[in-house]
């Protein structure tokens, strides 16, 4: 029997780990059901016991129902903005890599333009302009990293539009929309999957840290940075408030992040393409 590969190995685990986090996410309305009638004077900063396994926070809710509700709201950002960044960076190095040298040079001296700022200072500088909602934060972490995707596409497709199936194509007049779509995304779709996982990790990150500045989902909505952010000023007295959602950003973070990096070594030991 052969054993199994370290890449394998680490696939799995990372599966594994993030589908804890995906199945806590998709089942929360199954799984809890946030209590209306709570006590707060006997119920408030109770620590971990029998009946509140994870303790409660300063307003006697149950941390263990608001890591699982949050969980929801990490997942969505991070999976809406990736996809969203994807999506553009995809579009625009299809069209810097196939379209003419002007357009070319416009859309990554564009790109330049995005990445010479810190993606967290133009992140804060875009929330800051509308009112803090869940929603502005998945477009702004979207708007701030689709850069990098544009560029390693572009430049798989400058690669690409050289081989002979590309220029048949183009030479019996198909138009670059329908040479991209049916003869480059298909050869470019492996490098997108892997820089999309990647970049999940990190975009459940910013939403994390946003909500901790008071500037993704409000209240009633439950998010694991502003659970941190309320545990703050309690770090001595109820250590629970802020471990826990930190626990959970950790673990999917390290999990997205060990996907991604067993997608990557698959991907650049088939020879498909540089560094991700």
């Amino acid at each position: 029997m052969s054993m199994m590969k370290p890449r394998s190995k680490t696939l799995i685990v990372a599966l594994v780990m993030l589908g804890l986090v995906v199945s806590a996410g998709l089942l929360a309305p199954l799984l809890v059901e946030p209590a209306t009638d709570i006590d707060i004077a006997t119920e408030r900063l109770l620590p971990p016991s029998g009946e509140h396994p994870l303790g409660t926070d300063g307003l006697g809710r149950d941390m263990l129902v608001r890591l699982i509700l949050g969980a929801r709201t990490s997942l969505l950002a991070g999976f809406a903005s990736v996809i969203a960044a994807v999506f553009l960076g995809t579009v625009v190095g299809l069209a810097a890599g196939l379209g003419p040298r002007w357009l070319d040079r416009a859309l990554m001296s564009l790109t330049d333009l995005f990445l010479a700022f810190p993606r967290v200072i133009l992140a804060l500088l875009l929330v800051s302009l509308v009112e803090p909602s869940l929603t502005v934060v998945i477009i702004v972490i979207a708007l701030t990293g689709w850069m990098v995707v544009a560029r390693l596409v572009r430049a798989e497709v400058m690669t690409l539009r050289e081989r002979e199936f590309v220029l048949a194509a183009r030479g019996l007049g198909m138009k670059p929309v329908a040479v991209a779509v049916r003869h480059l995304i298909p050869h470019v779709l492996p490098l997108i999957v892997v820089a999309a996982a990647l970049r999940l990790g990190n975009a459940v990150l910013m939403e994390s840290f946003l909500s901790f500045l008071g500037l993704s989902a409000q209240e009633p909505t439950v998010s694991w940075g502003a659970m941190i952010e309320h545990g703050r000023s309690h770090l001595l007295d109820s250590w629970w408030l802020a471990t826990w959602p930190g626990l959970a950003i950790s673990w999917t973070v390290v999990s997205v992040n060990l996907l991604g990096d067993a997608l990557k070594d698959h991907h650049q030991q088939k020879g498909q393409g540089g560094e991700v």
